[in-house]
Parts: C-alpha cells; structure tokens; sequence
C-alpha cells in the first residue's frame, strides 16, 4: 500500500511538472523516491524512473544543448527531448594547447616555461633530466671497504643504471611578466635527481646496488628574447644552488654543495629542427677540514660545463655535454647522448631509446677521482 501510495504520488507529481517549471527541493523529491521502492517490477520501475527523468529537462541545459529528434513518420507521435552533453576537452579551458606542451613555442620556451603563454601553473610535477633505465657496461667500479684480512667483494663492470628528475615551479611572475601570451615571465623551480648503480648481475652479492647519487637543486630562471648573429637567440638567464650526496658512511660518503650561473640561447633551424647551447659555472661552498668528504672534486668533476643539443627531427636529438675544471691541470668529462622515439609511438611521447657514452670523471660521486668510460643503452622518458 506504501509503494503504491508513493507510486501514484511519485507519477502525478511528474505528470504536472514541465520543462518551463522544473522541480524545486522538498516533496518533489518523492519522484525518484517512489520509483526507487518499486524493486519486484524491473519494467514499472525503468518507466517510472524514466518519467521522472523527463520532469526534470530544463528548456535550455547550462551544460549542454537540450534539441529534439525528428518525428517518427511511420508513428506520427511527438518528437522526444535529447540533452547532448558538451564535447571532452582535452586542452585548456580556452581552448588552445596546454602551454609547455604548444608546439607554437620553441624547445627553451617550453621547457622552463619561459613565456606566459608557455605557463603550466606552479605546483604541477614535470620531467627535469631524463627518467631512465638502462644497461651498463663500463671500465672499472669501486668495490666496497673491508676490515682486517677479508677478501673484499667484487664487483661486475656490468650493472644497471636507474635515473629519476623531477621539478615543479614554485613561483613565477616574480620580476618579469605580462598579459600577452608572447610575454616573458620569471620563474622559481625546485628539482631533485636521484642516480643509482645497481649489481643486478652480481647475484653472489645478493645484487647490491652499488652507488646512489640524490641531487636537490632550486633554480631560478628569468627570460630574454635577445636577438645574436647567425639567427641565434639568448633565451635564459638562471641562478642554481645545489646539493649532491650519495648518503653512505666513511669512508664511501660523498657530498658537496654549490651555486652556479646558468645561460642558454637557441636556434631555430625549420620545421622540427633546432640547436640549443647552454652554459654553467659553479663555484663550490666551501667546508672545513674535518667535515669535507671529497677535498678537491671540483679538480675533477669541473667548475663548468657546456650543452650542445641538436635536435634533428621530432624522433631524433644528439647532445654534447662537456666539463672542465677551468686549471691547467685539466680534468674534466665529454657525455654523448642519442635519444630516438620508438617507431611504434607515432605521437612521439616522451618515451625514447637512448644511448650514452660518458668518458671522464664525476659519472657517480663514489667514483669522481677516478677517469672511467661509461657506456649505457636503456629506455628514457623525456620533455614530459
């Protein structure tokens, strides 16, 4: 007697709200409430819940479109309501790009979002260095310390190398910016990578992983767009404080920490083509005696660098990274990288084959006193 009563009261109250009245809160409620008690009669309750579907059209849908199909020849009945919801976008609201990720802008642009139409908002997780995995084989490892007469362990000059980088922007518009999308506009990041040589073929040793390096870094990065000769332009300046350590007890502990001045310019070479430079100096903050781990790194890892990139095509980028310590007694590294996009990923995702040769000191904190030859081939995951 209750479902019916319900029931009865449910279908009169749709019958006599229109698309021009549409329903309010209170007793027009029992609507759907009727039809949700009528659970023994699946067809009676489809119905009702129909009915009260049908009361609750508005004549113009804020989120879609409210249209009708045409009627039906053969039947002659009245043409039936269809609410079309808005299309799924998969852009900005205003519907353009996301702006790291509109090809409109150049590579240098894009990367550290140096104009405001190139802007991701501060907070939202990004690559920084490449993300990857890779299979390495190389000219020698440090083995780890032992005491009194123990055979210490050795260590296979194949290994796994496993790289993470991270960065978000945590303020922008601090001294430069403006309401064009063409307008440049400053920035703060904050950035961790971390690097780690793993034993996964030395199962006599339980697979160790050998060395891990972790590098928080903050930078920030204020825009030019100024014109060189040979069509280049200087595109960034940047001011960086680092940290690196590998996190183990002596004697294997490692760590320093620096600043650095950074610059990059670019050139655009036609269609997916283009040169990038960038440049860096550092100078170390210096430790006492008794807390320094590694005296004299930067004799071998470098006080500078310079990053040469050629991307070739959409598939295809060559870099050079070259460090020197800036003394006569010149030590220093040269990396080359290959990146390649899968040919089964047609949209070129940031997932590319890489290849790696680095020859010099400083591949991994543990070993930057010693000259070693480093050639890695893996899968990394870039620009994302």
């Amino acid at each position: 007697m209750l479902a019916a009563g319900l029931l009865a009261g449910g279908l009169a109250q749709a019958q006599s709200t229109t698309a021009s009245n549409p329903p309010v809160s209170g007793p027009a409620t029992l609507g759907w409430q009727a039809c949700q008690v009528i659970k023994n009669d699946a067809p009676a309750q489809l119905a009702c819940f129909q009915k009260w579907a049908d009361s609750q059209l508005p004549a113009n849908a804020s989120s879609g479109a409210l249209t009708t199909a045409p009627a039906n020849p053969a039947t002659g009945q009245s043409e039936t309501a269809i609410l079309m919801l808005p299309a799924v976008n998969n852009d900005a609201p205003d519907g353009k790009p996301i702006g790291c990720r509109n090809p409109e802008y150049s590579d240098l642009s894009r990367f550290w979002e140096l104009q405001r139409g190139t802007d991701c908002d501060t907070f939202a997780l990004r690559g920084y260095r490449p993300v990857s995995v890779a299979f390495v084989m190389s000219g020698g490892v440090t083995s780890p310390p032992v005491t009194g007469t123990a055979v210490p362990p050795t260590y296979k000059h194949a290994e796994t190398k496993i790289q993470l980088s991270v960065r978000t922007k945590i303020a922008k518009g601090l001294l430069k910016s403006g309401e064009a999308d063409t307008d440049d506009q400053d920035s703060l990041w904050f950035g961790y990578t971390q690097q780690s040589y793993w034993q996964l073929f030395t199962g006599s040793l339980s697979r160790p992983f050998r060395s891990t390096d972790h590098e928080p870094e903050g930078v920030y990065i204020y825009p030019h767009q100024i014109d060189l000769p040979g069509g280049w332009k200087y595109r960034l300046s940047g001011l960086g404080l680092v940290h690196q350590s590998n996190g183990q007890s002596e004697p294997l502990s490692r760590s320093w920490n620096r600043v650095y001045l950074m610059g990059a310019a670019e050139k655009q070479l036609g269609g997916d083509a283009s040169l990038r430079l960038q440049a860096r100096v550092w100078d170390r903050l210096r430790e006492s005696s008794g807390t320094d781990d590694n005296p004299g790194i930067e004799n071998y890892i470098g006080r500078g660098e310079l990053t040469g990139t050629w991307q070739i095509d959409k598939a295809n980028a060559l870099g050079v990274t070259l460090r020197h310590s800036l003394r006569s007694e010149a030590r220093g590294s040269t990396r080359i990288d290959w990146t390649m996009a899968p040919k089964a990923s047609p949209n070129y995702t940031g997932l590319r084959y890489h290849v790696q040769f680095f020859s010099g000191y400083g591949d991994s904190l543990l070993d930057y006193d010693k000259r070693r030859n480093v050639l890695s081939v893996g899968l990394s995951l870039v620009d994302w």
